[in-house]
């Protein structure tokens, strides 16, 4: 009985990645959850400042399905990432832990000037691409975004994740990618060369009022140092 559970459980197991696998070709509502949660307002958009109340998450700000991301990693979650710092940019922040909504979609930070560390991929540091998320725009409140300079980032560049343990991860920048907001992105969670990536993941270009979202979604590919 106990080798035919084991036999059940892996089954499953394999079942859910191949799953996860297939439907990650199929990104193709890209990064909508990493605008700022209406009110906030682009620093293009020069709307007038009305609510300074942050909405509540909808699904236009998380978009990404859970059969779309890659299943959660092996390693049991006893510590957790707790600052993300860039040199370059000045970046010193909290990082939030973050999983899927009810609506199964990725969940985005609750602060604005938080990161957020998408906890059911790789953890920072561990083989595979972990992936962690930031808004970018200024808020109604005047309060700007975390990751609004993320785009002044360059090849080279070196950023680190601290843990609760105060163990401390370096990466190194290895690219930078602009897609379009539909754009299909596998390669942001899923990696299989063997090694320990870091993907930062925001907004840029062009506010629309309208659809209250960006027209790109930035991604800065990185390396464990």
């Amino acid at each position: 009985m106990v080798f035919k559970n084991m036999r059940s459980k892996i089954s499953i197991k394999w079942l859910l990645f191949f799953v996860s696998i297939a439907g990650s070709v199929f990104l193709i509502t890209g990064f909508i959850f990493l605008m700022p949660d209406l009110p906030g307002v682009n620093s293009q958009a020069k709307e007038p400042a009305v609510d300074n109340q942050l909405l509540q998450n909808t699904n236009q700000d998380v978009l990404i399905e859970t059969n779309q991301v890659m299943v959660s990693s092996e390693k049991s979650i006893s510590v957790l990432p707790i600052r993300l710092k860039i040199p370059k940019i000045g970046l010193d922040a909290a990082i939030e832990s973050i999983g899927l909504t009810a609506q199964g979609a990725v969940d985005v930070p609750q602060d604005p000037g938080n990161a957020a560390w998408y906890n059911i991929g790789p953890f920072p540091g561990d083989v595979g691409s972990a992936v962690i998320t930031g808004h970018f725009g200024r808020w109604k409140n005047g309060d700007d975004s975390v990751f609004d300079n993320l785009n002044k980032l360059s090849a080279g560049d070196s950023l680190s994740i601290e843990d609760e343990n105060g163990v401390k991860t370096n990466f190194v920048v290895r690219e930078l990618r602009l897609y379009d907001q539909n754009e299909t992105v596998p390669e942001v969670f899923i990696s299989n060369d063997g090694k320990a990536h870091l993907n930062l993941i925001t907004c840029d270009g062009i506010w629309n009022s309208t659809s209250k979202t960006f027209s790109k979604r930035l991604v800065v590919f990185t390396n464990k140092e």
